[in-house]
């Protein structure tokens, strides 16, 4: 009993350094997550998810995140190709595929990954006209996705999607946009109207060609106006009177007063 309470402290320390070791050698890691692990300075591979042994001080690992990362673009200024100044922020999703490369190829592949879609955003902004900018937003997007994709190929990081949000322009030239807008406007409204007219005097001529070829239809023309005539408050209408209706009413009148109260006189009598 003397000789086990004498070694107590022994063995509480012999316990104590096997925790340890235990603690230092497992490792787990999420479903979500790659765990590199670095064998005396060498990469042994990437590991996970679960649960894993690793040998303590001769092992090291790195814990790689590999979902979707949400990357926001600061607002860059930049002048296109028309020497236009603007400034335009976007917004960049991309993954980590190889956490190998993303550990060993770039010393912190986030910012790597930001300053390339910095300087990326303000190149392609500089090599495309305001009109194509404001016009041609998904053939944009997918440029700049295609060429910060290619640029963090190496580093095992793939750009799935870049979206700019915002273009701000400068207050001139939002008046100058507004004026040309309103002039566009005013443009094809005149257009719309010319060939209103140019349609109403086909149908006016063909109209008129009708009524040239049939008599009683000036006529009954003559007698629609009045009647639309008759509608408005009027206190006196001139209206003219065809010879041809004059002469229709002699005809039937014979000699007698018409339907209007007035006596035909033959001049013969």
């Amino acid at each position: 009993m003397d000789n086990l309470i004498a070694n107590l402290p022994g063995y509480v320390g012999f316990t104590l350094v096997i925790l340890w070791i235990l603690r230092a050698s497992i490792r787990i890691v999420a479903e979500y997550e790659r765990g590199v692990i670095f064998r005396l300075g060498r990469v042994v591979g990437a590991k996970g998810p679960g649960l894993f042994f690793i040998i303590p001080i001769v092992d090291r690992m790195v814990v790689v995140d590999t979902r979707v990362v949400t990357l926001d673009v600061p607002s860059q200024e930049a002048i296109t190709k028309d020497n236009v100044t603007i400034k335009v922020n976007a917004v960049c999703y991309f993954r980590v595929l190889d956490p190998e490369a993303a550990v060993v190829n770039v010393v912190n592949y986030l910012m790597a990954t930001q300053q390339i879609a910095q300087t990326t955003l303000r190149s392609v902004m500089g090599q495309s006209e305001l009109d194509d900018l404001l016009a041609e937003r998904d053939q944009i997007n997918r440029k700049l996705q295609m060429i910060i994709d290619d640029q963090t190929e190496p580093w095992g990081v793939k750009v799935s999607v870049v979206e700019v949000k915002d273009l701000e322009l400068p207050s001139s030239m939002q008046r100058a946009m507004a004026r040309q807008a309103e002039a566009e406007r005013e443009k094809r409204a005149k257009i719309i109207h010319a060939e209103g007219e140019l349609e109403a005097s086909v149908k006016l001529a063909e109209a008129a060609n009708v009524m040239s070829y049939q008599s009683g239809a000036m006529q009954l023309r003559y007698l629609q106006t009045l009647s639309e005539i008759s509608v408005e408050h009027n206190s006196t209408i001139i209206f003219p009177l065809p010879i041809e209706m004059l002469s229709a009413f002699m005809g039937r009148s014979d000699g007698n007063s018409n339907d209007m109260g007035v006596k035909v006189v033959d001049g013969s009598e």
